[in-house]
């Protein structure tokens, strides 16, 4: 097997390289500007570890496998052509008024709060870009009002007089009978065929997600109409790039369902945020491997922190409704907690309390943190740690960054130490005790929701600080035990060489399998099994439209839940396919109980309220050849010897601490290690705090676990030192 997958994030540019039984991974600086630069460069080092050219490299490989933040980055910078909406008439403004509560969403909860300083978001089609369609179809699909075509040709003029470059067709119930929507676009087509504007592009709503709730299915097909250019250009230009490089297939690109698919085949709304959730397609895969039960994982890079989970029992979590930058969408997405804080994150005076805050404001990977010494003047979280003694100046991302303390110390003096009067090792430690902390609030609140506790969780910790940092946030959450999987680096990457192509279909319904009205079970089984022959058809065509063959596809069933008008929907994998008798329906209410009695606890069920099922999804997927991990992770009396040893400093001890330093390669499998330790590999760092003990695996793996007699005694020489001082 030989397969390329890169994950571009806000700072580094990740890359894993399968080469037959060789694994490689390579970082590079995200190169903002030309994406394809950070990602060439990457590839680049990995070619030299092989003794190979990368010609040579991407004509022998199976496949390119792409995740990319371009999406994220288009709407922060507003870079996007004027769209213009086809909406029906007398809903115009549905999409401005925003239900009310387009000021609040996508922001935090204080700046929510702040109702006198509220401001709606800059809009992607302004009011005169919207133009009203007479027509109209009832819930039920039956049309009610033709469309009327004459009105439509004078609206798609105007539209286009006033400058729109690509049309959004919005029609109301059109998930349900989209013959409207279909014919909008033929006389669109007719109006100004490709030889008088070129390549303007008609998005469909129907087509791109098919849910109902116009206001959140109107912004989906605008984010996607809006995305759509750049997406389609800078995509097309890296596969061009690959293909100059002697790379003839496809490019696969990364989808935020939790699959990916050609380019051919992929939307541009699928692409945001498609790296951190490839690592949470990693962390259900490593749990099946190593066998490790319930995983929080924990993606700290050098921007953001991205939060997920994995439960087992091949439950998947999705946000039905997520807001993506400050527009709410209805098109489903793996559920993840993003959160503003990495190794980047910018530490501040908070003048209101008196006291210091990190993020979400990020240095980036240019200017980047301070002691980059690369014009960064502000202190961030990666200047603490350098301060703090975790990271060696000399050997930051395998030599390739010097790590200058001098600039780390000022920054930190004269933003923080000067307003609160504080030396600058007990600024850093306050930085790393906060970050630590919003990180741990973040996970205890995702648990909750979710009806979760988080001491029945093994914390998965990977990105480049992700290490660094999970002692002390498994400290807040009184966790017992964390696993750094392998090559966690660069673990979403890895994710994403890990994935099937996978299809994701889904219609809204409204079926009461019990109705307790009447006392009645669901009876039309017709009804329910025609719309999975339908979504598993529709799924069958993108993947034989990709070279699949039919005997290869597989489907999964999964049926959102919920108990009588209860606003929390539970995802459950329906046992069977299809529904033929009142035995596949008990069968199904029993497993909609129990996987809502685990998350909210045994008698928590209410089937007094009625069951329904809200949405009908089918997952269509080709599994493809995989990874396998080495599990040796068992202690064998193996002994590692430490290369050096510094002073670290540690939260809750006065005194620094004279801390072995180790090196990731030279750890024999099996040796244990009790902090206060460092473990270091070329591209993250391992922190075993006081109170910790590692066991190392194989590939750079590890389990770090509590040591509590250990931190006693570490404890009580501190409190000797200090009262000898």
């Amino acid at each position: 097997m030989k397969r390329i997958s890169v994950d571009i994030g806000g700072t580094f540019t990740d890359c894993f390289l399968v080469w037959d039984d060789h694994y490689l991974e390579t970082k590079a600086l995200t190169t903002h500007h030309n994406l394809a630069m950070g990602f060439m460069d990457a590839l680049e080092q990995g070619s030299r570890k092989l003794d190979l050219d990368v010609r040579d490299v991407l004509s022998q490989v199976d496949s390119v496998r792409y995740a990319t933040t371009l999406g994220t980055n288009a709407l922060i910078e507003r870079k996007g052509p004027a769209v213009g909406l086809l909406i029906t008439a007398g809903y115009e403004h549905s999409v401005p008024l925003s239900r009310g509560r387009g000021y609040g969403e996508g922001i935090a909860p204080l700046e929510q709060q702040d109702l006198a300083a509220a401001r709606r978001p800059e809009p992607l089609v302004p009011i005169r870009m919207i133009a009203g369609v007479r027509e109209r179809v009832d819930f039920k699909g039956k049309v009610v009002m033709p469309l009327d075509e004459e009105q439509l040709r004078r609206q798609i003029r105007l539209l286009v007089d006033r400058g729109a470059q690509a049309f959004v067709v919005n029609l109301l119930n059109s998930v349900v009978n989209p013959v409207h929507e279909k014919r909008v676009e033929e006389i669109i087509i007719e109006e100004y065929p490709s030889h008088m504007l070129g390549s303007m592009p008609v998005i469909l709503s129907h087509q791109v997600v098919g849910r109902k709730g116009e206001y959140g299915r109107a912004n989906s097909v605008i984010l996607d109409a809006y995305l759509h250019g750049q997406m389609y250009h800078a995509l097309s230009s890296l596969e061009m790039t690959l293909k100059e490089y002697g790379y003839t297939k496809p490019m696969l690109v990364v989808h935020n369902t939790g699959g990916m698919a050609q380019l051919n085949s992929t939307h541009a709304l699928q692409t945001i945020h498609s790296g951190p959730t490839s690592g949470i397609n990693a962390t259900e895969y490593v749990a099946e491997q190593f066998n490790t039960g319930k995983l929080i994982a924990m993606d700290i890079g050098g921007t953001s922190c991205d939060i997920g989970l994995a439960v087992g029992g091949g439950i998947r979590f999705y946000d039905f409704n997520p807001t993506i930058d400050r527009w709410l969408v209805n098109h489903p997405m793996l559920h993840l907690k993003i959160i503003g804080a990495g190794g980047g994150s910018i530490a501040r005076y908070d003048q209101m309390f008196n006291t210091i805050e990190v993020g979400p404001q990020s240095a980036g990977s240019d200017p980047g943190p301070a002691c980059y010494d690369r014009g960064g003047v502000n202190p961030t979280v990666t200047d603490a740690d350098l301060i703090l003694g975790y990271l060696d100046p000399d050997y930051y991302a395998e030599g390739s960054i010097k790590l200058n303390r001098k600039r780390a110390e000022f920054a930190i003096r004269e933003n923080i130490c000067d307003e609160l009067d504080i030396s600058i090792v007990e600024a850093a430690l306050q930085i790393k005790q906060k970050v630590d902390s919003n990180m741990a609030f973040a996970i205890a609140q995702e648990l909750g929701v979710k009806g979760y506790n988080p001491k029945n969780f093994t914390l998965l910790a990977y990105g480049g600080n992700g290490p660094l940092h999970s002692c002390g946030i498994a400290n807040e959450l009184d966790i017992e035990r964390i696993f750094v999987p392998p090559f966690s680096p660069i673990f979403s990457a890895l994710g994403a060489g890990i994935m099937n192509q996978l299809h994701i279909h889904e219609k809204n319904v409204f079926l009461n399998i019990y109705d307790s009205n009447n006392r009645r079970l669901f009876s039309d089984y017709d009804a329910f099994n025609s719309i999975v022959v339908e979504l598993e058809g529709a799924g069958r065509e993108d993947l034989m439209r990709q070279g699949k063959l039919e005997k290869d596809i597989q489907f999964r069933l999964e049926l959102d839940m919920r108990y009588g008008n209860q606003l929390t929907e539970t995802s459950v994998i329906c046992p069977t396919n299809r529904i033929t008798n009142v035995e596949d329906v008990f069968t199904l209410i029993a497993a909609f109980s129990n996987n809502y009695g685990e998350r909210f606890g045994e008698g928590s069920q209410s089937p007094e309220a009625g069951i329904r099922i809200n949405t009908i999804r089918v997952i269509s997927y080709v599994e493809l050849e995989s990874i396998q991990f080495e599990k040796e992770l068992q202690e064998n009396g193996n002994q590692a010897v430490p290369v050096r040893e510094r002073n670290c400093y540690f939260v809750g001890f006065e005194n620094p601490m004279l801390t072995k330093v180790y090196e990731a390669d030279a750890i024999p499998v099996g040796s244990v290690i009790e902090g206060p330790a460092l473990v270091e590999s070329p591209r993250t760092s391992y922190l075993i705090e006081p109170g910790w003990k590692l066991t190392m695996g194989s590939q750079r793996s590890a389990w770090i676990t509590r040591n509590s007699s250990k931190l006693q005694a570490e404890y009580e020489l501190d409190t000797v030192a200090s009262s000898k001082r």
